[in-house]
């Protein structure tokens, strides 16, 4: 009995200390909570990416890339813990979309938060497309040209055909390594030379050999280099170009290179973006969401500790206590990890409460039954825990697989809630299951028992 006490002594302590360690580092905001964006306020965005132009296989790493972009992109301006994930949406028998969400914490103007992901630009080297192809297109635009009546219409209309001369290769923005401003003398003035900006870029290992692949089967050729879906030069290839270096002229002023260069360096888009949604929570809203939850947690634990102890009696005061060291750990766990939590973060959590609940009412409704058949505290304690294992584990279990599967196939909001609900699940079988016996044995002597000891175990209104 002294050894489960002690054992039962040493998790109170573990757990008084944990509670300590996530209320003062809240208090003082040394580690306090990531809370998700609809707690802390700030402008959610979701974009549709551009995928068919790819192979099927470079969808993912596509993605992936696009999403390191954007992300070095939000650091930059020194937004704190954005949230960016790439999902796959089913849009019926279609099927998928890619999209990419990303949550600017504390960014509550919209225009603001577009502007941060929008000055990321798109760019494409493409090539000449065949002479016959080319000379289709040529007839279109010199048919087009001659119209005395050129509109704005057609304007856009001969600059798509324009467009039509050059066809998508591999090469794109995904590959950059590096941008460089530096000056190229275009000629001579009274003043002496004329220095103009270009902009020099280097691409990456794989970029290198896919752009020499590209210039050596292109020898002879312009090569279209298009930046945020405007061709900026078109220059010839002479020869197979090794190294990975490529340069960039256009009609750039200064500021307008170094603007470009800046851009270029924060990350060139790997694929095309399109806005598609927005949605803005303000701080208040946020605050006035958090002081919800927080209090729903504590009503609701509240009545979890009334209805025990008012039920099950020493038993139920004592699965309180292990209630309370299962918050301290799972909260303890969420500041760990981090864990962002959002509203159905917080619902989860509550939920897992609930189930740490269940399992200690299964132990102590078997526990009645062991009594009622006449058995001795110790052997109640032992054969309800025992028999009621099967249950707490098929049943937590299930939770479990739940979880993961929620997590896997779900979207953001449901991620939130099955991880947390998932964590709280698991440490609630370590405290109904392992803290809850120690606590229990060490108010029960196995060879001893008194008749006070034996009312406090019962439950209910039996005496």
């Amino acid at each position: 009995m002294l050894k489960q006490r002690i054992y039962a002594l040493g998790i109170l302590l573990l757990g008084i200390l944990i509670g300590w360690n996530v209320y003062s580092s809240e208090m003082t905001g040394k580690k306090p909570f990531r809370l998700g964006l609809d707690l802390s306020g700030g402008s959610h965005l979701v974009y549709r990416a551009d995928v068919s132009a790819l192979q099927q296989g470079d969808v993912a790493s596509s993605m992936d890339s696009l999403r390191d972009v954007i992300e070095d992109r939000i650091n930059a301006f020194g937004v704190t813990e954005p949230n960016i994930i790439t999902e796959s949406q089913s849009i019926g028998v279609e099927g998928t979309e890619e999209r990419l969400v990303v949550e600017l914490p504390g960014v509550t103007d919209i225009s603001e938060a577009i502007e941060i992901i929008g000055q990321t630009p798109l760019l494409v080297f493409k090539t000449e497309v065949s002479q016959a192809e080319k000379d289709a297109v040529q007839d279109k635009i010199s048919e087009l040209s001659q119209d005395e009546n050129l509109t704005a219409e057609k304007v856009l209309e001969l600059m798509k055909l324009q467009d039509g001369l050059y066809q998508d290769t591999d090469l794109t923005g995904r590959y950059l390594e590096r941008a460089q401003l530096q000056f190229n003398q275009g000629g001579q003035t009274t003043g002496g030379f004329q220095t103009k900006p270009i902009i020099s870029i280097s691409f990456n290992k794989e970029g290198a050999d896919l752009f020499e692949k590209i210039t050596k089967e292109n020898v002879g050729k312009t090569l279209a280099i298009y930046l945020d879906g405007n061709l900026i030069s078109a220059p010839v290839v002479n020869t197979a170009i090794s190294g990975g270096q490529a340069v960039i002229e256009g009609n750039f002023s200064l500021d307008e290179a170094k603007e470009m260069v800046g851009r270029l360096n924060s990350g060139a888009l790997p694929i095309p973006i399109e806005l598609i949604s927005t949605t803005t929570v303000g701080p208040i809203l946020g605050h006035n969401a958090v002081e919800a939850g927080v209090q729903a947690a504590m009503i609701g634990f509240l009545l979890i500790s009334i209805t025990l102890i008012l039920w099950y009696r020493l038993p139920g005061v004592l699965a309180t206590i292990a209630l309370a060291v299962y918050v301290a750990i799972t909260l303890w766990i969420f500041k760990l990890i981090p864990v962002t939590l959002t509203s159905a973060g917080i619902a989860g959590f509550v939920i897992s409460l609930g189930m740490a609940v269940d399992a200690n009412i299964l132990i102590f409704e078997r526990m009645k039954e062991e009594l009622a058949a006449g058995e001795s505290l110790y052997e109640a304690m032992t054969i309800g825990f025992k028999r009621a294992w099967t249950s707490i584990s098929d049943t937590n279990l299930l939770g479990i697989i739940t979880a993961v599967f929620l997590f896997w196939f779900g979207t953001t909001l449901i991620k939130g809630f099955a991880l947390t609900f998932g964590i709280g699940i698991i440490v609630s079988v370590f405290s109904a299951v392992t803290f809850s016996r120690f606590l229990l044995l060490s108010f029960i002597k196995k060879d001893k028992e008194s008749k006070t000891m034996r009312f406090l175990f019962k439950s209910g209104f039996n005496k």
